[in-house]
């Protein structure tokens, strides 16, 4: 286990952990606020990928492709309210899974038959495309420190929404009393309308930030959405700084652990049985630290009354 490769890993941890919290953050001010399981935020994660990719092709600038993709994706996740999600407000937790599974079929369905089944790719912009020397002449790429700048970037400016603004006070207070703050006379389908629609922009932020690292195909959102819950679980539903903070953990546990788990079970098994009980652990492990929070904090490490 060299410094340099577990300074890369790290830093390619806090990368996935900063992706992760764009989608969390979405989906759990929904599930916070509204009280709706929205199975269908990975793919939304997807449609911003393509999305990023298809306006990159007519602009040529991945400027303008990220700007256009933001916008797009703002106007997909009002449309779907509007249409999907606002008739089923009422309906029970199970009728809101199979409604959003449905949607993650057609969603996923729909880019394969534009797109195809052949993972697609998108070019860094050129002015990020070099690498920064780390420690033994190693290079690390400068999109990926991009992605961490912006993915911080847009975690102060959502700390400073939710704390310090009237809009942020009605959405901590929808996370803690929906029924109160109906009672008080705020409009609950437009904050309803706007929370869905700003967690599908953060959704297709993440996914047109990541097309440039990881290959756009339909199938991309599954695992991360997953991630994504164990993430809102661990930081405490409908909390923003738990969901930044969980993401981080997420991000290193996930990454690291896939990294050097077969390396620390050789410190205990024979290099056979290692080889095989590391991955093994490796992919447990998320699940493994969910577990010990729900069963020391049922509530998540900050829950939204706590922030």
């Amino acid at each position: 286990m060299s410094l340099t490769l577990f300074a890369v890993q790290t830093l390619n941890g806090l990368q996935l952990g900063l992706l992760l919290f764009l989608i969390a953050a979405g989906l759990t001010l929904v599930f916070g606020v509204m009280d709706f399981v929205n199975l269908a935020h990975g793919a939304q994660y997807m449609v911003g990928a393509y999305l990023a990719f298809v306006f990159y092709g007519v602009t040529g600038h991945f400027g303008a492709a990220l700007a256009l993709a933001l916008v797009a994706a703002l106007a997909l996740g009002l449309a779907m309210e509007a249409l999907v999600y606002r008739h089923l407000y009422a309906r029970s937790h199970l009728d809101q899974v199979l409604a959003t599974f449905g949607i993650i079929l057609i969603l996923t369905e729909g880019a394969t038959a534009i797109f195809g089944p052949a993972p697609l790719s998108l070019p860094a912009p050129e002015f990020l495309s070099g690498t920064v020397p780390l420690m033994d002449g190693f290079g690390y790429p400068v999109y990926r420190l991009a992605i961490l700048a912006v993915g911080a970037a847009v975690a102060a400016l959502l700390y400073v929404l939710v704390r310090h603004t009237r809009m942020g006070m009605r959405v901590r207070a929808g996370a803690s009393d929906p029924a109160m703050i109906g009672a008080l006379g705020v409009d609950i389908d437009r904050l309803f309308m706007g929370v869905f629609g700003f967690g599908a922009m953060l959704a297709g932020l993440a996914g047109a930030l990541a097309a440039p690292v990881f290959a756009v195909e339909p199938h991309m959102g599954d695992n991360l959405l997953i991630l994504a819950f164990v993430v809102i679980v661990i930081g405490g539903i409908g909390s923003i700084r738990g969901a930044f903070l969980a993401a981080l953990i997420v991000g290193l546990v996930d990454t690291l652990g896939r990294s050097f788990s077969t390396d620390l079970a050789r410190l205990v098994f024979s290099p056979s049985v290692a080889n095989d009980v590391g991955p093994a652990l490796a992919a447990m492990a998320v699940y493994l630290l969910m577990a010990c929070v729900l069963f020391l904090r049922p509530q998540g490490l900050f829950p939204a009354r706590g922030g």
